[in-house]
Formats: C-alpha cells, sequence, structure tokens
C-alpha cells in the first residue's frame, strides 16, 4: 500500500511561508506607492505621483489603510472628488488619482467571502459563466471574455511576482531552522513500514482484502530487507516546500521508488509553467462553454494546460500502478481541482483518503469542511463513505515548521 500524499497551500502555511490569498492582497496595497511603476503593477494601476507622495509618508498593511489614508488626502486638501471601489479623482483638475484598470481585481477585493486561492478561481469561473448565458450577441460575449480571460492572467502574473519576491527570495525552503518540529512533520511522509516504525493502522482501511495485502507487503519487507511501499508526493503549490522531506527520505531510508510531482508548475519554469484556472468539467454548465465552439471560454481550464507536459501523466501511471492511501495535507480539496481530485479518488487503486486537519489556536477545525469538499468529487457516496479515514484516526497538520530566511 503506497502514500499519495497531496500537498496544498495549508502546507505552505503551516511552515510560516506567507503564501495566503490575505497575504497576497495586503502586500499589493502595502508596497503600491513603492511598486506603483512596476511593469506589472501598471497594467492593473493607475495612481498619480501626487498621491504616491502622501501614501510614502503613511503606514499601510493593507486596503483598508490605503483607503483610508485615500479619502484623507482627498478631504483634507478640500478637493472636488468622486470615489467609488478603487478609483478617485480631482475632478477640479481633472487629474486621476487612482484608478484601478482591471475589473476581476476590483472583483476578488470587494468580496469578503473569498479566503483561498481556490475561491479566485471559482469567482473566474462564475464570471465566465454569466457571459456565456448572457443573452448578448456572440461578438459582444467574445470581447468580454477577452477582457477577462486578460484581466484573469494580470492577476495570475502579480500572484507569480509575488511569490518569486516574497517567498522564493526571501525564504530558504530546503533548510529548516527547527529539527525537531521538522521530524513531526517527516513522520507523515515516511513510507508506512515493517522496516521503519511506521506501520499502517489496520483501521483506515474498511474495503475488504487490503489488510490482507498489507500483511503480504510487511512479509516481503522482512524477507529481502527493502521497504515496498513508498510515498508519492502530488505538490498543488507553486513553492517547494515538500522537497526537504523528499530528500530527507531519499537521504535516510532504503526505498525502490518514490517521486514529487509538481502538478501546478513552479514558478520561473517554462518546461512546467504554472497552471492557474478552473478544473470542473463535472460541472453541469460546461457542456453548454465547450458547444460555444470557441477556445478563448477554455483558455484557463486546468485540465489543457496539463497538456504542456508530462506531470498528469506521470501522476495517472502512478495511481494506475499500486493501490495507495490519499494522505490530504493543507489541500482544501476544493471544486478547482475537481476532475483530478475525482480521478485520484475515485481510482479502484484508492483505498483510503486520511486528513491531516487544521486545528486553529480556538480549539476548532477544518476537518468536516475537508471532508464535505472532498464528498463533493464523488459520485459513487457509498465508496467515499467507506474510503475516508474518520476523525478518530486522524490528526491536526503540525504547525511549528519554519523554513530559514535568506
Amino acid at each position: 500500500m503506497n502514500k499519495l500524499l497531496l500537498i496544498g497551500n495549508g502546507f505552505d502555511l503551516a511552515h510560516g511561508l506567507p503564501t495566503s490569498y490575505k497575504n497576497f492582497i495586503d502586500d499589493i496595497w502595502k508596497n503600491l506607492a513603492y511598486n506603483y511603476n512596476d511593469s506589472e503593477i501598471k497594467k492593473v494601476f493607475d495612481i498619480s505621483p501626487r498621491l504616491v507622495k502622501f501614501l510614502l509618508q503613511r503606514k499601510i498593511e493593507n486596503f483598508v489603510d490605503f483607503n483610508n489614508h485615500l479619502q484623507k488626502v482627498l478631504s483634507n486638501n478640500n478637493f472636488s472628488y468622486r470615489t467609488d471601489i478603487l478609483f478617485a479623482e480631482d475632478s477640479f483638475k481633472r487629474e486621476v488619482l487612482l484608478e484601478v484598470k482591471n475589473n476581476f481585481f476590483i472583483l476578488i477585493n470587494s468580496k469578503n467571502s473569498i479566503q483561498n486561492w481556490v475561491d479566485i478561481e471559482n469567482v473566474y469561473y462564475l464570471e465566465l459563466k454569466k457571459i456565456v448565458k448572457t443573452r448578448n450577441i456572440d461578438r459582444v460575449k467574445k470581447e468580454k471574455i477577452i477582457k477577462l480571460n486578460k484581466e484573469f492572467n494580470e492577476v495570475k502574473n502579480l500572484l507569480i511576482k509575488y511569490l518569486r519576491e516574497k517567498i522564493l527570495q526571501n525564504f530558504d525552503i530546503e533548510k529548516s531552522e527547527n529539527r525537531k518540529e521538522f521530524l513531526e512533520m517527516y513522520n507523515i511522509f515516511k513510507p508506512n513500514s515493517s522496516l521503519n516504525d511506521n506501520e499502517w493502522i489496520d483501521l483506515e482501511f474498511s474495503i475488504p482484502g487490503d489488510w490482507e495485502c498489507i500483511q503480504e507487503v510487511y512479509s516481503k519487507e522482512s524477507e529481502s530487507k527493502k521497504i515496498k511501499c513508498y510515498p508519492y508526493i502530488v505538490n498543488f503549490n507553486y513553492t517547494n516546500s515538500a522537497f526537504p522531506y523528499y530528500w530527507e527520505m531519499n537521504k535516510s531510508l532504503s526505498m525502490e521508488n518514490g517521486n514529487i510531482n509538481n502538478i501546478h508548475g513552479e514558478i520561473d519554469s517554462e518546461e512546467f509553467k504554472p497552471v492557474f484556472g478552473f478544473g470542473d468539467e463535472m460541472d453541469d454548465d460546461y457542456k453548454l462553454i465547450e458547444e460555444l465552439d470557441d477556445n478563448e471560454y477554455l483558455k484557463f481550464f486546468k485540465s489543457f494546460q496539463y497538456f504542456h507536459n508530462n506531470t498528469y501523466d506521470n501522476l495517472l501511471r502512478e495511481i494506475d500502478g499500486e493501490k495507495f492511501q490519499a494522505v490530504i495535507l493543507g489541500h482544501s480539496c476544493g471544486l478547482s481541482d475537481r476532475v483530478l481530485l475525482n480521478t485520484i479518488f475515485e481510482h479502484k487503486n484508492c483505498r483510503s483518503i486520511k486528513i491531516y486537519y487544521h486545528q486553529k489556536e480556538d480549539g476548532t477545525d477544518n476537518y468536516l469542511d475537508v471532508v464535505k469538499n472532498i464528498s463533493r468529487h464523488f459520485k459513487d457516496k457509498p465508496s467515499m463513505r467507506r474510503k475516508i479515514v474518520s476523525k478518530e484516526l486522524s490528526s491536526p497538520l503540525p504547525q511549528n515548521v519554519r523554513f530559514k530566511k535568506k
């Protein structure tokens, strides 16, 4: 029985990496007065030097701070102005003080419900479906989808810029500051084997014959003195925070196999371009989109972006090979990865799904939220109930590993 580890953004956050949607949005507003001439920023923002000069003298941590200071500069100077969400001008001088030119960016800033990256991808898909279902003529629809895709791509490029400059250039992701906490997380990655004091728990498997299969593997391990079960890491992040654990396994264990798959690509890689978009072709409205016979509507569906390289094929070969337990580490299992997760969870070789959930400081956790999200990827609900490991046998994801700052 192998382990298929699904790594999501919560895994980065558990390592202290500021990779959340909130980290990204706050950083844009915090540094807009410093970065307003950057080429990617200028595609989204027009901001006057007069406003920049004022903002540089203020402490700004997020959009609320930015907006409060914007209102002050307008009122204190007795301007005749109009202001709405992310637009302000001096009517006397006919000078635009601030304009956000990207309507999609305005939309995600205005929605308080957005908490995770999957929420941005969901908003994109909802906007796409609105365009498809409008009664506009085809020419108008085409103009709208081109504009939406352009704006979505600009947000994607801002994200890549943020991850490159604030994460990859600031943290040494290959080195942990605290060995004890690192080893606690490493225990989750280690192969379950009779040879490394990390054996499977029989109650995590309820499909007939699985436990007997595990016992048979243990017997073969005892004879050969080689680990027969191994982990395969599927990394949905754009960082490589799972690599140190993969490296530790290769360094310290005698494994026949094992690998890491950056399924959503890598920053600044031509071969493995970042995958960002939506992945739910199981949605009832998807057929409407296909029937438009216009590839612009399919531009940001993940399934087509996977064809840039062989990462998806490698994943399919892995799950087709041996029985496995899917292990959820910081992945919300939201709808934007629905087809891929359905392929994994309903595969005949997926015998069990174990969730390492996020336990908050107030004692609450997201175990049931993740379970409900997983259920949406199953057509076969009895199979879902048989495969998901109960909370009693699950554990919180460790939260104290920290990577060294450069």
